[in-house]
């Protein structure tokens, strides 16, 4: 039987032919409002989005924190269409393929050093599972099995696996599903005693990272197996450690045998000037986990990479045969591979990690003149990443915010919010112009918000 092929307007993103909004249930959205007033890209390219009705809007989040080397990268969609038409799909379970080996060794190139060992997921979701796993895979190979308990913090944001959902610390993830891993702890959310308008890191620990030791006291040592967290909590509205906390964790957790885990799926690849947030802050953990600027956001990919101890123990450390019984069918898959290798190029080739570090003095310049708009509140940044806090209109927290962002796709930027704080986090190829145009268009809708 010929094989029958869909009509080319149902296969092209620009065509608005055959669209139907009722059958795809859209994720993080109010759905109902959304397919009574429907905002929608068909193309983009550098920093631009293409809308349905042909206006260009400046992309000030790259898409989802993740297309950090800019829209439609000619290189990367080479790699792409050269390695669906060689190798579509091949799996990884006891066989392989070049390409993930080939971009395990480039992620591991700029990793801290001591992590080097790469295990492939499709999102940050799945890293995030897939790291808490490993930490209990690595304590059980050490004959630890009374370690069991993970501790996340509070706001903290995970992914929504039931894993990275029970240590994340979103209320608004969390309160709905209650069937949660057992024997999850939290650390204070770092924002609680917050100098306002701080420009980059915050001035002092605080005590905060030595609440750990009063979980360990709480629970016993023996009993955690790792403590997660974001260096920099992007989705609940970029909150920015103070001067010390990182490394107060890694002492304490190093000193318990505690793993930690660095969530870096937004701060990974750039974000703050550097391959790592571990890099900017010259803190290693055990394992970092990545996503999102792993394939500049093209194809589905996620990373997380592990200590060379942390490999060894459970490979070493297990009876012969499957080491860690874990995995997708999509681990290391060949598009998505040739994806992230074409995208580290790029980054090295096109220097935009140094891109971002020469141009965060002006980011956070521009975003603090801000100071002085009507209703905000707070303003925090660094690296190319801000967060804008406005004050919530009483008895409706978000509606403020959500209404700047509906004004900005119209004006013709792209903004994201959180609650009532505005998020922003361009490509690293961004120009000194266009975060004068970004931060000029934001003042305008600001001062026309009520």
């Amino acid at each position: 039987m010929a094989s029958q092929s869909l009509p080319s307007a149902l296969l092209d993103p620009a065509s608005m032919d055959g669209v139907d909004l009722d059958h795809f249930w859209m994720p993080f959205t109010n759905n109902r409002f959304f397919k009574q007033n429907p905002r929608l890209f068909v193309a983009a390219r550098d920093m631009h989005y293409t809308t349905a009705d042909g206006r260009q809007v400046l992309d000030a989040t790259a898409g989802l924190w993740c297309v950090n080397a800019g829209h439609g990268r000619a290189a990367i969609t080479a790699a792409i269409a050269e390695a669906a038409a060689t190798l579509d799909f091949a799996p990884t379970f006891q066989l392989g393929h070049p390409l993930p080996f080939r971009l395990a060794s480039e992620v591991a190139r700029i990793m801290p050093e001591g992590l080097d060992r790469v295990f492939f997921t499709n999102s940050g979701s799945e890293s995030a599972d897939t790291a808490l796993k490993m930490a209990l895979a690595y304590h059980h190979a050490r004959g630890d099995h009374t370690r069991f308990r993970l501790i996340g913090r509070q706001r903290g944001y995970h992914g929504t696996n039931f894993g990275g959902l029970s240590v994340g610390g979103i209320g608004g993830n969390r309160r709905r599903f209650v069937s949660q891993v057992w024997g999850v702890d939290h650390l204070s959310h770092t924002h609680g005693q917050a100098v306002r308008f701080q420009r980059g890191m915050q001035p002092g620990n605080g005590g905060l990272a030595e609440e750990l030791e009063e979980l360990v006291a709480l629970h016993g040592p023996e009993t955690i197996a790792a403590v997660i967290v974001e260096p920099v909590a992007g989705s609940t509205g970029v909150l920015v450690p103070p001067q010390g906390y990182l490394q107060a964790l890694r002492d304490i957790t190093r000193k318990h045998g505690i793993l930690l885990i660095f969530d870096e799926v937004i701060t990974g690849f750039g974000r703050l000037g550097t391959a790592t947030a571990a890099e900017y802050f010259g803190v290693t953990p055990d394992i970092i986990t990545t996503a999102k600027g792993l394939t500049n956001g093209t194809v589905p990919m996620g990373a997380v990479i592990a200590s060379r101890d942390v490999h060894d123990t459970v490979v070493n450390g297990s009876p012969e045969g499957i080491e860690f019984f874990h995995g997708y069918t999509y681990s290391g898959h060949p598009v998505a591979a040739a994806a992230g290798l074409a995208t580290l190029q790029l980054y090295r080739e096109e220097g935009l990690f140094e891109n971002a570090a020469a141009l965060a003095a002006q980011w956070e310049a521009a975003a603090h003149s801000l100071a002085d708009c009507p209703n905000v509140i707070d303003i925090r940044n660094l690296g190319l990443v801000a967060g804008i806090e406005l004050a919530p209109r009483e008895g409706k927290p978000g509606a403020r915010a959500m209404e700047a962002f509906h004004r900005a796709f119209d004006a013709g930027l792209l903004i994201r919010v959180t609650g009532d704080i505005i998020a922003l986090s361009p490509p690293l190829m961004i120009t000194a112009a266009q975060i004068e145009t970004i931060f000029g268009m934001l003042r305008e809708i600001l001062l026309d918000l009520a």
